[in-house]
C-alpha cells in the first residue's frame, strides 16, 4: 500500500510546489484560436443549411415539374 501513498504524496508536492511561468501571449492566443474555430464552425453550418435547403428547392422542383406524387392514367395498366 506503500504505492499509491507515495504517488497522493507525489501529486501533493506537484499542487503545493512552485508552479511554473505561463507564456504572457497564451490568453490572448487562445481567444485568437478560439475566434477562428467559432468563425469556422458558423461558416460550415451556414454552408450546410443552404446546401440543404437548395436540395429542398430542387426536389420541390423536380416534383412539381414531373408530377411525382400524381397517380398514373388507367390505360398505362394492360388490357385483360
Amino acid at each position: 500500500m506503500s504505492r499509491p501513498d507515495s504517488r497522493e504524496a507525489q501529486v501533493k508536492r506537484l499542487l503545493e510546489g512552485p508552479y511554473p511561468a505561463v507564456p504572457p501571449d497564451l490568453a490572448a492566443g487562445a481567444a485568437a484560436r478560439g475566434d477562428r474555430l467559432l468563425r469556422r464552425r458558423r461558416a460550415v453550418q451556414r454552408t450546410g443549411w443552404v446546401l440543404l435547403w437548395a436540395a429542398v428547392v430542387a426536389f420541390v422542383v423536380w416534383a412539381s415539374l414531373t408530377g411525382a406524387w400524381s397517380t398514373p392514367s388507367s390505360e398505362v395498366s394492360p388490357p385483360w
